[in-house]
C-alpha cells in the first residue's frame, strides 16, 4: 500500500494506491491520523483511484477518518473509485456518510 497526501486550503486528499486491508490498516489509520492532526485540516478527500481491494478493516478506517474530521465540524469525500470498491462501499453503507464526487475540484468546492 502506497499512500501519498496533499492539503489544499483545509481540505486533506489522501491518495491510495494498493490494498487496504488488516494487513496495512493500522498503518494507514497512524499516517492519516498524524496528517490530520499535523496540518489543522478540517475535509479529508479520499482519492481511490489506485486501490484494488478493500476489506473489513479498510472500511474501519474510513469510517473512523470520517468521524475524526466530523467532531473537528469537516466531511469526508471520496473520488476515483473503481467499481469493485464501490461495490464495497455501497453494500457496506459508506455511501451513507460520505459523500462521492466526480474529481478533486468537485470535492473541494462542494466540502
Amino acid at each position: 500500500m502506497r499512500i501519498h497526501f496533499e492539503t489544499i486550503h483545509n481540505h486533506l486528499i489522501v491518495k491510495l494506491d494498493g490494498e487496504l486491508d488488516h494487513h496495512t490498516a493500522e498503518e494507514i489509520r497512524a499516517e492519516v491520523d498524524k496528517e490530520i492532526d499535523n496540518n489543522n485540516v478540517k475535509n479529508i478527500i479520499f482519492d481511490l483511484e489506485g486501490m484494488h481491494f478493500m476489506d473489513s478493516s479498510g472500511i474501519g478506517v474510513v469510517i473512523g477518518r470520517y468521524k475524526k474530521v466530523q467532531k473537528l465540524g469537516g466531511q469526508a469525500g471520496v473520488i476515483n473509485m473503481n467499481n469493485r470498491v464501490e461495490r464495497i462501499f455501497k453494500m457496506s453503507g459508506l455511501f451513507n456518510i460520505i459523500k462521492r464526487f466526480d474529481n478533486k475540484k468537485e470535492a473541494i468546492e462542494k466540502l
